[in-house]
């Protein structure tokens, strides 16, 4: 039980793929101007998460065992299947998240974190328990940094900014400050 608690605190703060590997950087710049928008987002994200780490294992265990030059090419399908699958659902339940999620939705299927996600989990031999608590925890930390960009996005727009520093420029500095504020998780594997 302590592994599985240590792979989900390490997916989601200590190695947070948008944070600390600089994976989903797409819709972490892209649809992090309100929070509604970026916990929606953070949502769908871990659900494509959660369904190709479940996928990935089938792929792995039941296919794939003896053929793993064709692991790439199967994890893209599979990523791509379930984008459409989300896009789909979302666009049939919510017309307005549709619309507000833009073209960052089908770019999950290019997200190089779903991917990551995939190829982490296989590399590192998880069964299938410990691969659903990479994929929940990853998505939560996804949504995790999203959330955080999207609030002091929200917060910066009340306040008087200078002009240089506006658009891009805030949002880039912002991102970095949050990378390095989680950088210091990193101390906990060393100082463990």
């Amino acid at each position: 039980m302590g592994d599985l608690v240590w792979i989900f605190f390490s997916s989601m703060v200590v190695n947070n793929f948008t944070l600390m590997l600089f994976l989903g950087l797409c819709p972490f710049l892209g649809v992090s101007g309100k929070i509604e928008t970026a916990l929606r987002m953070g949502a769908a994200n871990t659900f494509v998460l959660v369904m190709t780490s479940l996928a990935v294992w089938v792929l792995n265990t039941f296919i794939l065992s003896h053929a793993p030059y064709l692991r790439l090419i199967a994890f893209i399908i599979v990523i791509a299947s379930l984008v459409q699958i989300v896009e789909m659902v979302i666009k049939k339940l919510s017309r307005a998240l549709f619309r507000a999620l833009g073209i960052y939705l089908p770019l999950i299927t290019t997200n190089c974190a779903i991917l990551a996600l995939a190829i982490f989990q296989t590399n590192r031999d998880y069964t299938l328990a410990q691969g659903l608590v990479f994929a929940v925890g990853s998505g939560g930390g996804l949504a995790l940094a999203l959330v955080l960009m999207a609030s002091i996005r929200e917060s910066v727009e009340l306040a008087d900014v200078p002009a240089l520093a506006q658009g891009t420029a805030l949002v880039l500095f912002i991102a970095g400050s949050l990378s390095l504020a989680f950088m210091g998780f990193a101390g906990l594997l060393s100082s463990g």
